[in-house]
């Protein structure tokens, strides 16, 4: 069974998908993007951008009830490959220990001209 999960603390979905979806002890979160969920504003440069996302995925992991130490999966895509090592310094802030399994890639294009969207899956034992 399936379960959508919904927060006022993460960016609305900007289309026809939900932030996340439980199903048994899986948490499916969708590429969250970095735009602040209070204010509708993007911040100004990679590190920024990535901690508005991490912290975007924080508020569905709290909401589901689940934490960063449960993620297992995620994928990071970035705008330019030139914002790996940023982008990561700030992602390993959250993954002190375990860190997941992850790929990371550059696309053409990410919505709202981001610089950084994160997807990830949690699992709870």
């Amino acid at each position: 069974m399936k379960k959508a999960i919904h927060t006022e603390n993460a960016p609305k979905a900007i289309g026809p998908y939900s932030q996340a979806i439980k199903a048994g002890d899986m948490l499916f979160i969708s590429g969250q993007i970095p735009v602040n969920p209070a204010t509708g504003v993007i911040p100004e440069g990679i590190e920024a951008q990535t901690e508005q996302v991490m912290k975007n995925i924080e508020a569905i992991l709290t909401e589901a009830g689940y934490t960063f130490a449960d993620v297992v999966k995620t994928t990071c895509l970035l705008s330019d490959m030139a914002n790996f090592k940023p982008m990561n310094g700030v992602y390993a802030k959250y993954f002190p220990e375990n860190p997941p399994a992850r790929a990371a890639f550059a696309v053409k294009e990410l919505p709202m001209g981001v610089m950084v969207e994160i997807e990830s899956i949690a699992v709870r034992n």
